[in-house]
C-alpha cells in the first residue's frame, strides 16, 4: 500500500533535511518519490542534492525554475503523479507558513481519495525557532497549517535542534514543550529526531514514551559549503 508523508512546518524547523531522510530509507524498501512543494523558502532547497537523490534511485519533482534567478516559481505538472502512478513512498517537503500550505490545498480531492491509514501529514517542530518557542505559537501556527493546506495533522515531529550547536537540551526542551502542546490539542508526537549519540543519550533518560514516538537518527545531507557560498554571494 502506497504511503504518503506530507512534512509541514514554520521556516527552519528543518523540513528538507527531515524529507531527506525519510526518502533514503524509503527507497531501501520500494520506489520513492520526493516532492519539493516549499514555495516560500529558496534558500535549503532540495534540488541542490539532485545528484545524490538520484543515486539512491529517487525520483525528485521540484517547483519550476528552483535553483534559478527566477522569483515567482510555479508548480510542475508531474506532481500529480504522487497520487496516479504505482510509488510505494511519496514524501513532501511543503512550505513552513499559511501561503505555503496553501499550495498543498489545491491537493486536496487527490488526499482525500486515499484509503485510511495512507497519509501521514507531519507537523515539524523546533522549538529553537522563533515562531515555535512556545506552546500557544506551535499551536497557532498548527491550526494555520491546518487550515490552509486543508489537511488533518497526524501529529508532531520534535526536531528541536540549533544545526551544529545541538546539544542534550534541545531535545529536552523539545520533548517537555511538545508534551503541553500533545495534551491541549490531543495529537500525538509520532517521531523524535536527532543525531544518534543525542538521540541515545535522550532515549536513555527514560522520558515518557507517549510524547516520543518513533526516535528517528537522523543524517546530514544539506551541508554547507560554507567557502564556496561566501565567495560566490
Amino acid at each position: 500500500m502506497k504511503k504518503v508523508f506530507v512534512l509541514i512546518g514554520n521556516f527552519g524547523s528543518g523540513k528538507t533535511e527531515l524529507a531527506l531522510n525519510f526518502a533514503f530509507r524509503a527507497a531501501k524498501n520500494g520506489c520513492t518519490l520526493l516532492i519539493d512543494l516549499d514555495m516560500v523558502n529558496t534558500y535549503f532547497r532540495l534540488t541542490e542534492r539532485k545528484k545524490l537523490i538520484e543515486t539512491a534511485q529517487i525520483k525528485l519533482i521540484s517547483p519550476n525554475y528552483a535553483m534559478t534567478n527566477v522569483e515567482a516559481l510555479s508548480l510542475p505538472a508531474e506532481t500529480a503523479t504522487a497520487f496516479d502512478a504505482n510509488w510505494d513512498t511519496v514524501i513532501f517537503d511543503v512550505g513552513g507558513d499559511g501561503a505555503g500550505a496553501t499550495a498543498l490545498g489545491r491537493y486536496k480531492t487527490d488526499f482525500d481519495v486515499l484509503d485510511a491509514g495512507q497519509l501521514e501529514v507531519l507537523h515539524v517542530v523546533n522549538i529553537r525557532r522563533p515562531m515555535s518557542g512556545t506552546a500557544d505559537k506551535i499551536i497557532r501556527l498548527a491550526d494555520i497549517l491546518q487550515n490552509n493546506s486543508r489537511l488533518s495533522l497526524a501529529g508532531f515531529i520534535n526536531n528541536t535542534n540549533l544545526a551544529h550547536m545541538t546539544g542534550p537540551d534541545e531535545l529536552r526542551d523539545g520533548y517537555e514543550l511538545l508534551c503541553e502542546v500533545s495534551d491541549k490539542t490531543g495529537l500525538p508526537v509520532l517521531y523524535t529526531t536527532g543525531k544518534k549519540n543525542l538521540l541515545d543519550m535522550f532515549l536513555s533518560e527514560n522520558h515518557d514514551a507517549r510524547y516520543i514516538g518513533t526516535p528517528m537518527e537522523l543524517v546530514t545531507y544539506m551541508h554547507r559549503d560554507w567557502d564556496s557560498f561566501t565567495k560566490n554571494s
